[in-house]
């Protein structure tokens, strides 16, 4: 199983993280293929509501993602907390939305623990646990996003093999200042790469759908599924489990569910905006001021339209003590400029001190971005 790159970084420094995972074959696997000229984009599609429908399982809330040709960018946090607050029956249910689990949980699940021995019922509870800490896991999230892509793209090619690299990378944002950075180089991803002209217009991206839903929800005809709280996974019962040989049981209960029933799965909302709340809870900013500085630096950063820097400061920057002209000029490679882990210089050094290093990357951008210099 792919281990994400901060080993480091424990849930109780951050929950939040910047996950990126490419292609492994050739180039525009999700879009255009420009030796056959095969347009493979409805793979963007597949990978925009899968990623959705798994946040609706895990205990991990989306805040921001961009799906490109032969990448996806995913802003997210790993809420530990409300995974662990799962009961045995919460916990077995989610799983095997996945997988089908052994048979003691699929008779638990159909029958209640009156059907079971003793022993099949601690078999039960023990599987419960393992689950529960796998269903706040960043790793098995990406596993399962990964693996069943590309099962559905290799059955569309006909062929075997890895569709994704060995490896997904993560960065871990310690901070406001660098949730904010992570999720505007995301959403605007597509500006920056000449395949969108604006934010309306950039297709499977976060910022795009939260757009969709304001403009649902200011039509006359309300629609009631926007992105304002985390709704619950449509649960559905898992077949009757067969008599099997042992080997061949243990294959199909770590076996991931059909496409056609993970494609059953509704998706989940996005993480709303909420400015009154903690930074370790929800996304500590106001959509309108979040809105407000995207499209101002997608109209600094769109290569063949670029804008002028404003002479005033967007509010959230202002609010979150940070240098706009700074913060455009490295707004397009900022992410790759740090390392493993994204903050202000306070926080970075705080971490570097409590691992004992005397180095951080990233250290002198975070200084020119982060910086109040007013402070």
């Amino acid at each position: 199983m792919a281990q994400p790159r901060h080993e480091l970084i424990s849930l109780s420094e951050t929950p939040w993280y910047h996950v990126v995972s490419r292609c492994v074959r050739r180039a525009f696997l999700c879009g255009r293929d420009q030796l056959t000229g095969m347009n493979y984009g409805h793979r963007r599609g597949w990978i925009e509501e899968r990623m959705l429908a798994l946040s609706g399982i895990f205990a991990i809330d989306i805040a921001a993602y961009a799906v490109m040709s032969n990448h996806y960018h995913i802003v997210l946090r790993v809420d530990a907390g409300r995974g662990l607050d799962w009961g045995v029956d919460e916990t077995l249910k989610r799983w095997t939305q996945l997988f089908n689990g052994p048979s003691s949980v699929q008779r638990y699940l159909a029958g209640g623990p009156e059907q079971l021995s003793a022993a099949e019922m601690a078999q039960v509870e023990e599987c419960a646990e393992l689950y529960r800490a796998r269903l706040h896991d960043l790793s098995w999230f990406m596993r399962v996003l990964n693996e069943s892509i590309a099962r559905q793209a290799n059955q569309e090619d006909g062929v075997k093999g890895r569709f994704w690299e060995g490896r997904f990378k993560s960065q871990a944002l310690l901070d406001e200042q660098a949730l904010l950075a992570a999720m505007a180089y995301v959403d605007l991803n597509p500006v920056r790469a000449r395949v969108a002209q604006d934010l309306q217009s950039c297709e499977f991206t976060g910022i795009a759908r939260r757009i969709r839903n304001v403009t649902r929800e200011l039509a006359p005809q309300r629609n009631s599924g926007g992105d304002t709280a985390k709704s619950q996974p449509q649960l559905t019962p898992l077949p009757a489990a067969r008599s099997s040989s042992r080997a061949d049981h243990t294959a199909e209960a770590n076996r991931l569910r059909s496409e056609r029933h993970l494609k059953s799965l509704q998706p989940a909302p996005l993480m709303p905006f909420s400015p009154a709340a903690r930074f370790e809870t929800a996304i500590p900013f106001a959509f309108a001021d979040y809105l407000e500085l995207v499209d101002i630096l997608g109209r600094c950063l769109h290569p063949m339209k670029r804008g002028r820097i404003p002479e005033k400061t967007p509010r959230l920057l202002l609010q979150m003590g940070m240098e706009t002209e700074a913060f455009v000029n490295q707004s397009a490679n900022m992410l790759k400029t740090f390392g493993p882990v994204i903050g202000t210089p306070e926080t970075l050094c705080k971490l570097a001190l409590r691992q004992r290093k005397q180095r951080v990357r990233g250290i002198r951008v975070a200084r020119a971005v982060f910086s109040n210099k007013a402070a």
